[in-house]
């Protein structure tokens, strides 16, 4: 006896709810992103110029350490 396997996509697509929600989780994902960056961009701005030398930093590396990227 054979039995059909109904609860799988076709070439591992997903389903119209797969794929909104995937799209919401995505969303969810950017918008996370840039609140971490706009929150730590705003607490290095509160920060002296000699606060952020004590730290290893200057003005400019703000928003590559924000965006998390290599600054050095």
């Amino acid at each position: 006896m054979a039995a059909l396997d109904t609860t799988r996509t076709p070439f591992g697509s997903l389903s119209l709810a797969g794929r909104i929600g995937s799209t919401f989780t995505s969303m969810f994902g950017s918008v996370s992103t840039w609140n971490d960056a706009r929150v730590t961009r705003n607490a290095l701005n509160r920060l002296s110029n000699r606060e952020l030398e004590d730290i290893g930093l200057v003005r400019g590396d703000i928003d590559l350490i924000a965006h998390n990227r290599n600054f050095r």
